[in-house]
């Protein structure tokens, strides 16, 4: 079996789990402070177009947070993901909303999109679990319109394999999550199914999110910017002790 089927294994079992902490948001400041962030972002870029008038891509949608929140708004949202069991839980979660979501199924690396299809593409914690980064970031901005915006964030998730130092603070954080009474979220069934994966994913060891910007530059969008630490705006407390040795980035570019 090769890596990306492994992949795609590991999450379509992962799923129903997964989709509880996307129902956690949901109910909790995440969704507020989310959405507050994004349509910020987006009317920054678009600032005479109606939510309606923009077409949204949502890339590893997973449950489903972010494009039940983009629809919530009005947007124009398509949510695309490679494993069937996350696409039936962003529908399940998204409730009446789900009509005004398209859900596809499909591999983030080639998507199924006419050229130039979507004013924004976006992706929450996905490029790191690819297998082939740069092609992702080649086929998205190949869908994304040009001057349009591409939000990506991410974070350094599972660096403590390769840096010493992180894993240090990766141990320190799940001593903090216990002491404070806090739900370790790195802890669960086949998370040493996902460390073995990881350890042969190629954004483990880099460097970001320098690397994406220096990809996104090379393949010629108009800019590219970056923010260190977007987790202090986006997160919850619970979170910000679960990740702060794995702080959320965020890398804005425009096409």
């Amino acid at each position: 079996m090769d890596l990306k089927e492994q992949n795609r294994k590991y999450w379509e079992k992962r799923a129903e789990g997964y989709s509880e902490v996307n129902k956690e948001e949901l109910a909790g400041v995440q969704r507020v402070n989310w959405t507050e962030f994004l349509c910020r972002q987006i009317k920054d870029s678009f600032p005479d177009r109606t939510p309606q008038l923009i077409r949204i891509l949502d890339i590893g949608a997973g449950p489903g947070f972010l494009s039940i929140i983009l629809a919530e708004q009005g947007f124009s949202v398509t949510a695309v993901d490679r494993a069937e069991n996350m696409l039936h839980e962003a529908r399940h979660n998204a409730g009446e909303l789900a009509d005004r979501i398209e859900f596809v199924l499909a591999d983030a690396e080639d998507l199924p999109f006419s050229n130039g299809s979507f004013d924004v593409v976006l992706s929450r914690n996905l490029t790191w679990n690819l297998p082939d980064p740069e092609k992702a970031y080649r086929s998205w901005l190949k869908v994304l319109k040009p001057g349009g915006l591409m939000l990506v964030f991410d974070a350094n998730w599972y660096r403590y394999l390769v840096s010493e130092d992180t894993r240090n603070a990766y141990d320190r954080d799940r001593d903090e999550v216990q002491k404070q009474g806090f739900e370790d979220y790195n802890i669960g069934d086949d998370f040493d199914v996902m460390e073995k994966i990881a350890g042969e994913l190629p954004l483990t060891d880099r460097v970001r999110p320098a690397w994406d910007a220096a990809v996104l530059e090379k393949l010629g969008v108009r800019s590219v910017e970056t923010a260190e630490d977007v987790g202090q705006q986006l997160y919850s407390r619970k979170e910000l002790v679960n990740y702060s040795a794995t702080p959320l980035f965020m890398v804005k570019a425009i096409r």
